[in-house]
């Protein structure tokens, strides 16, 4: 059974795009691009702080966060076709200390819907790729902690999108593969992000190059995206994902969820809020079970990040 949802998956992938082809083909050059909407926007953030014979103390520091969405849709007749490539990349140096990497995310989506008679509902193929772009380091740079493709998360989905307005899109898909890699065989090695650690020998030791590289789980999903200008020159850009692994511990349900309110002050200057929320129970997280202040085991955990930020935006059309 679970060899047949990877196939029927690829499948209706490979159907899609075939079939988007084909639409793109049987149109006038002229009509296609008219029919194709592109868009985005860019951000770069900036933060400085300088202290000089402070009493109450504090640290010179200064950090730098970029962030691209840029978007290509498609639509003609009961066809549509929603491509977006999201970016993140921020450092941060404090007086006396390295540059560090403050955030770092890479996410690719591409949509296939086909309109029903109902206007409001489609038949809807689904790839989406989350990563990020440079290594991370641990404190003291000598053991990578996560790096481009380690982890990967891929996620194919084929099922139904109901759009009952410009501002709100529910996917469900009762047939989903979530696909893990983990490219970095030392990290896979560890069992990092959920893949089979390597094998122990007979006196406990790890064996090299045996770890899992590559997770494979078939499931249902829910995808909810919502933007709206909640006021005046202020946006709201929602995305909620929930998935349930059918094969193991299906009442277990990974959780993703991003939050960005974009402050627009003027063209060209604006400020943005980011809230990312994760839970993930085959991704372990170090904790400190005896209050001592040492983190002696594992364990899952929700992960929480925000940033706040305020520089230069533009978008263009």
């Amino acid at each position: 059974m679970n060899k047949f949802y990877q196939y029927f998956i690829f499948s209706f992938s490979i159907f899609i795009l075939f079939h988007a082809g084909a639409c793109a083909q049987e149109i006038k050059p002229d009509s296609v691009a008219s029919a194709w909407a592109f868009g985005g926007s860019a951000n770069l953030n900036f933060s400085q702080v300088n202290v000089n014979n402070w009493a109450a103390g504090g640290q010179n520091s200064m950090s730098v966060l970029g962030m691209t969405n840029l978007v290509a849709n498609y639509k003609r007749g009961k066809n549509t076709w929603n491509n977006s490539l999201g970016l993140t990349l921020g450092t941060v140096k404090l007086e006396n200390q390295r540059v560090r990497k403050s955030d770092d995310r890479l996410e690719v989506n591409i949509k296939y819907g086909r309109e029903t008679s109902s206007k409001r509902w489609f038949y809807t193929g689904q790839i989406n790729l989350k990563s990020q772009l440079t290594p991370t380091y641990n404190d003291a740079k000598d053991t990578i902690v996560s790096n481009f493709l380690s982890p990967g998360f891929i996620l194919v989905s084929a099922g139904m999108d109901y759009k009952p307005s410009p501002r709100l899109s529910i996917f469900m898909s009762a047939l989903t593969g979530k696909f893990t890699v983990v490219l970095s065989q030392q990290l896979a090695d560890i069992g990092a992000f959920g893949v089979r650690p390597a094998w122990k020998s007979e006196v406990g030791k790890l064996m090299p190059g045996t770890g899992q590289r590559f997770r494979k789980e078939m499931g249902g999903y829910i995808n909810v995206r919502y933007t709206d200008e909640v006021i005046k020159n202020v946006t709201l850009r929602s995305k909620l994902d929930l998935f349930s692994n059918y094969l193991t511990d299906p009442e277990n349900v990974d959780v993703n969820w991003e939050n960005i309110v974009d402050f627009k002050v003027n063209k060209f200057i604006s400020a943005n809020l980011f809230l990312h929320m994760i839970y993930d129970d085959d991704i372990l997280i170090k904790v400190d079970t005896t209050g001592d202040g040492v983190k002696d085991s594992k364990a899952p955990r929700l992960q929480v990040k925000e940033t706040l930020g305020i520089g230069f935006a533009y978008k263009f059309k």
